[in-house]
């Protein structure tokens, strides 16, 4: 991978200038613009510049394509369009989308692929939804959602949940329907070899017919760490395979993520950020780097969807869809996940400088340890855990009339998890095997949903597990929207609720490693979660609101230690998004405001906000458009979540008060036909301006001042 790296860095002027002497090839930006802003507000129609109905055949989308001389000896051959259930006219129509599946219901989320140039320049993928992430450093590293309602809670294997954005799973996996063959790459690097971020990335799709394709994407992103010990290596791949026929689906991928974090533990005090400066960032005194810590993260996961459709009225030659018909789906799928888990380090110790004062008020070094506890041995860590899951889901869907109808589908189903939990215990040196628990949970689930022609989307669902590990666990919910239209602009007003029961963790009941040992009691924990939200796509406008209402909240205390709050947690939230065009001009703004009840268990700050100020322009029209301008993330002053390395948590610490910094990036970024450029510095004002205090999570510091460089380009034929 080295070396491709580097030969991607060579290549990429050719690359660019290929796509300057190639624009005659590409695709007209404007339509690329024009289905952006459509699909913000849900309406794909505005993608197809094409005819596109029943009947008709939507793979033949260009000029003399699909027709063909009629020879009275040689029969015309005839193309077979895309009939599947899943899709109406208007996505039919569209030369290229995504789907994702939703693992229970026979229902696909259905998305334009993204290259667009909005948001292209935000290389994190932690930074890309609302005000952002608390993250431990740069790309490839740990983070969680300001957003306390955004958090991932996931039942299995929660030590991955830090590296949310960058794994594949069965419900972010995309598929796709190309109507020629489609490649995307991306290469995104920053900084001097020695501390260089490297983000590359290649999507290849490909239809063997209107309604089988194959696709296969690679991400690898890392970084060699502006700070001492602290490289990253992030790869994931999934491999998918769909077929969407008329009475026939299947949707079956190959998963699998490998990261390997160097863990630096974060600075030895807040003075070696705020108070001092070092030649390079390297210099900075960090908690473990003498001790060798790191994690490596290994994940294999297949999954297969199929499903298949029992009309209940005849079909005829001129039904193209049983979209619209009475039928009945009969479907099952299969999951396999293995994830595993490796920690080490060595015994070492760290000096802070600045650690304690005399009766002068001079500073006296302090000498520590990072780990408290050596369980296992003294001199050295390798704990190893590994976690297992097969499921197995048979469902039935019900469509009474037509699928897009005001009772659309009615859906049920029931399940079995097969867990399995590996970990090498203290009893097991005897054997010198590792201990193995295993667990069943049984479930049921059903659904039932509805569409009120263009105005009124709702559904309400409910999931349940009678017996088994999880017995008692409850999950049921709904939501509704309602839109309106002025002048062809849309007005959404929309609300969810949802209740929940559910088990904890089998890591946060039972763990035996090193530095920590456990073994918990927890009451289930509880939540009932409202939201109501109001969005006007066309006009940049997302008003929104959360209340949730927490008991037996499972939490990490300020020692990493897993702790459940007996009393009722609070949670509200109010997010607002409004952006701004004049004449070019963009003001885009992203503010939250949370409140907790309980800041030693749910800590969160006050406020936060995301701020882009740019202006963009044609620089010849319909062929290069730019950017040019400020992004900028703040939020308020509050005790942020620690990072414990050993468990890949963020924990509750009540030592570092942190905040209070803008944080500035100055971009430029173009959209070339079909290739994307830009140019950034990021931490702008780094030295210039601020408290000097550039800290996310508590301890770790975001990177110093660096100059990025990005390309992104598509193929499509």
């Amino acid at each position: 991978m080295k070396h491709c790296f580097r030969g991607i860095r060579l290549f990429l002027p050719v690359l660019i200038m290929s796509a300057l002497c190639g624009a005659a090839y590409a695709q007209d930006a404007s339509d690329i613009m024009r289905a952006q802003r459509n699909a913000a507000n849900g309406n794909y129609d505005a993608f197809n510049n094409q005819p596109g109905g029943y009947g008709e055949n939507p793979y033949d989308n260009e000029e003399g394509e699909g027709e063909q001389l009629q020879d009275s000896t040689k029969k015309e051959r005839i193309r077979k369009p895309l009939e599947s259930y899943y899709f109406n006219d208007s996505i039919r129509a569209l030369p290229n989308f995504e789907w994702f599946i939703d693992r229970d219901y026979n229902k696909l989320d259905i998305h334009p692929i993204d290259t667009m140039l909005t948001d292209w320049r935000i290389d994190y993928p932690f930074y890309r939804k609302g005000v952002g992430d608390i993250t431990v450093g740069s790309l490839g590293q740990a983070s969680e959602p300001i957003n306390y309602f955004d958090r991932p809670d996931d039942f299995n294997f929660t030590f991955s949940k830090p590296y949310y954005v960058y794994n594949y799973t069965a419900e972010n996996v995309p598929f796709y329907n190309v109507k020629k063959p489609f490649i995307l790459m991306s290469y995104r690097e920053s900084g001097q070899k020695r501390y260089r971020e490297e983000n590359f990335g290649i999507t290849v799709a490909q239809n063997i017919s209107p309604t089988t394709g194959v696709s296969v994407n690679y991400l690898s992103r890392g970084t060699k760490g502006k700070y001492d010990w602290s490289r990253t290596k992030n790869h994931n791949t999934s491999v998918a395979f769909s077929h969407t026929g008329k009475r026939y689906s299947v949707f079956a991928a190959y998963l699998n993520n490998h990261i390997e974090q160097r863990e630096n533990g974060g600075v030895v005090g807040l003075w070696a950020i705020r108070d001092t400066t070092f030649e390079m960032p390297s210099g900075v005194p960090m908690k473990l780097s003498d001790a060798q810590a790191q994690n490596t993260y290994r994940n294999n996961a297949i999954f297969v969807k199929q499903a298949i459709a029992i009309p209940l009225q005849r079909v005829t030659e001129y039904d193209f869809s049983l979209a619209d018909l009475s039928t009945v789906y009969i479907g099952h799928t299969f999951e396999y996940n293995s994830w595993s888990k490796i920690y080490t380090d060595k015994y070492a110790t760290y000096t802070d400088i600045r650690g304690d004062r005399d009766e002068n008020g001079e500073y006296i070094p302090t000498t520590h340890s990072y780990y408290d506890k050596w369980y296992i041995n003294p001199l050295e860590t390798r704990d190893s855990i590994c976690e297992r899951i097969i499921t197995n889901r048979l469902y039935v869907q019900a469509q009474p009339w037509k699928r897009d109808g005001a009772l659309g589908t009615l859906d049920g189903g029931v399940g079995l998890d097969l867990h399995t939990y590996s970990q090498f215990a203290m009893n097991d040196y005897a054997s010198g095997k590792y201990g193995r628990d295993k667990r069943t949970s049984w479930f049921v689930y059903g659904s039932i949903d509805g569409k009120i022609k263009k105005y009124v989307d709702w559904r309400a669902d409910v999931k349940f597990y009678p017996s088994g590990y999880r017995g008692g666990d409850l999950s049921v919910g709904g939501d509704i929207a309602f839109k309106a239209y002025i002048k062809g602009h849309a007005l959404i007003l929309s609300g969810k609720f949802r209740q929940e029961n559910r088990t904890a963790p089998y890591w946060q009941q039972t763990l035996f490693s090193n530095h920590y040992v456990w073994n918990n009691s927890l009451d289930k924990e509880s939540e009932t979660r409202f939201e109501v939200a109001f969005r006007v796509p066309d006009y940049g406008l997302e008003l929104g609101a959360w209340q949730g209402v927490y008991l037996n909240k499972i939490y990490y205390d300020r020692n990493s230690l897993v702790s459940q709050y007996g009393g009722s947690l609070s949670m509200t939230a109010i997010y607002a998004r409004k952006d701004f065009n004049i004449k070019g001009v963009h003001l885009d703004h992203r503010v939250l405001v949370q409140f907790s009840s309980n800041q030693e268990v749910a800590p969160v700050p006050l406020l936060s906000a995301y701020l882009s100020y740019y202006y963009e322009f044609w620089v010849k029209r319909d062929v290069l458009r730019v950017q040019v301008g400020l992004d900028g993330r703040f939020n308020t002053n509050y005790y942020a979540p620690g990072y414990n390395p050993a468990l890949s948590v963020f924990y509750n610490q009540r030592d570092w008060n942190t905040g209070n910094y803008p944080y500035i990036d100055a971009f430029v970024a173009a959209k070339w036909k079909r290739m994307r450029i830009f140019l950034k510095y990021q931490h702008l004002n780094k030295g210039l301006f601020g408290n000097g205090e550039y800290f996310s999570a508590a301890g770790y510091p975001l990177n110093p001042g660096m100059f990025k460089i990005g390309i992104s380009w598509g193929f499509y034929d």
